[in-house]
């Protein structure tokens, strides 16, 4: 066991340290690189004691080139200047972090990290007492707990496989790279969520991870956005010309103005009218969290494509313009379509058609913000109180409801 003690003595075989503003001299600095060079030396000799795998490994270090690894790290350049950097295509290192570009992507960067938190540390028990009670919920609440479970569970895992496979390696930009990063370990934490819930609530786990290929109105929108992956996650796509960069656009258009910017509101505006009504808190809870993690995830996605349309003005032709709002268009309907199955009755003092306005709504939103114009004039905003639960603080009551001793759903005994 290490002592700590040994390293606060002073070596009283050492000289005094020089002053404080004293510097090196070439010299010096020379000397301490004999030295260093020396005591590495020694270090790599093969010695008496050494057994032979330890000996093969050292002499195959002596065979090591290092100039190829120096030239990959470096690019074209040794240090990087602020106007060398760009979100796609850029000739500068991607491992020199500093000097930032773009400081909203290091500022979302650090506030999804002061964001943090476990699903584990929400508190299921009303949940798991409600679910089990015969009359604690109505048929048609129960379809939509099941029907959003069955859709997310399998949506951030999408998510986060774009961001992995394709975003990541395409996005060229140091800063937004750290962000991209957390925002996947995010997404990892929103699956695990949901898992978290169908496992408390004790729910057939295959019915609720299969429904993205079984229920067409969870098919449906699962199998639009992966169009817009599978190229791009093939590890020989690269971008560099006009429609591999096109390609690529489109891609971020799909994952963050459609998937993260319509697919999630309507379930995510039933399970938190839910728990407005004192119903399924927990599961509530987390999808506050989860709301505010991906409404981050949102604007920085909307930061980046506009930042891509800047720096790239000749991808933002008349033409990608129309594929854009068509996207956003059809990622609406698909939504619309998902809240009619999911809610065919009115339920939790809502409808498909309050839904479909709010819908609209958010449409306008993502239009807009990535420089398009509205396609749904006049359109209100029937639940203001999303707004509100958008502005979510971690501390309004995240720790008032956190787990001491968390049990699933299996494990507890409700005779």
């Amino acid at each position: 066991m290490l002592s700590w003690d040994e390293f606060n003595e002073e070596d009283t075989t050492t000289a005094a340290p020089a002053p404080a503003a004293a510097q090196p001299t070439s010299q010096t600095a020379a000397k301490l690189d004999n030295d260093a060079a020396g005591s590495v030396e020694e270090a790599r000799a093969v010695a008496a004691s050494d057994s032979d795998a330890i000996a093969r490994a050292k002499r195959a270090l002596d065979d090591l080139d290092i100039q190829e690894g120096l030239n990959e790290l470096e690019g074209e350049s040794a240090r990087v200047r602020v106007d060398e950097k760009r979100m796609i295509n850029a000739r500068a290192d991607l491992n020199q972090l500093v000097p930032f570009k773009y400081d909203w992507a290091w500022q979302k960067y650090l506030d999804g990290c002061a964001n943090h938190w476990m699903p584990q540390e929400v508190n299921m028990n009303a949940d798991i007492a409600l679910w089990k009670s015969k009359d604690g919920l109505s048929e048609d609440e129960r379809r939509i707990v099941k029907r959003n479970l069955g859709f997310f569970s399998t949506a951030d895992s999408l998510v986060a496989n774009n961001l992995v496979l394709a975003t990541y390696r395409l996005i060229t930009n140091p800063e937004c790279r750290q962000y991209i990063l957390r925002q996947a370990f995010e997404e990892a934490i929103h699956t695990h969520a949901y898992q978290y819930c169908i496992e408390s609530l004790g729910m057939d786990e295959g019915e609720i991870f299969n429904m993205y290929h079984e229920i067409p109105s969870v098919a449906k929108k699962a199998s639009w956005g992966l169009k817009y992956t599978r190229s791009i996650s093939d590890p020989t796509f690269q971008t560099g010309t006009p429609e591999t960069d096109k390609q690529f656009l489109r891609n971020l258009i799909a994952y963050y103005c459609v998937l993260e910017g319509i697919f999630f509101y309507c379930g995510f505006t039933q399970i938190l009218s839910m728990g407005r009504r004192n119903k399924m808190t927990g599961t509530a809870e987390q999808f506050q969290y989860i709301l505010r993690d991906e409404s981050m995830h949102l604007n920085f996605g909307i930061d980046m494509i506009n930042q891509i349309k800047i720096e790239n003005p000749h991808l933002w032709d008349a033409d990608m313009k129309d594929e854009a709002t068509q996207m956003i268009l059809q990622g609406t309907q698909l939504e619309i379509e998902y809240a009619r199955d999911t809610m065919p009755r009115g339920v939790l003092g809502m409808n498909a058609a309050m839904m479909e306005d709010y819908l609209k709504f958010i449409a306008n939103r993502r239009l807009t913000q990535i420089g398009l114009k509205e396609e749904y004039p006049g359109t209100t905003n029937p639940f203001p109180w999303m707004s509100e639960i958008m502005d979510l603080k971690k501390e309004k009551n995240f720790f008032e409801t956190r787990v001491i001793e968390y049990q699933t759903g299996g494990a507890l005994s409700w005779d």
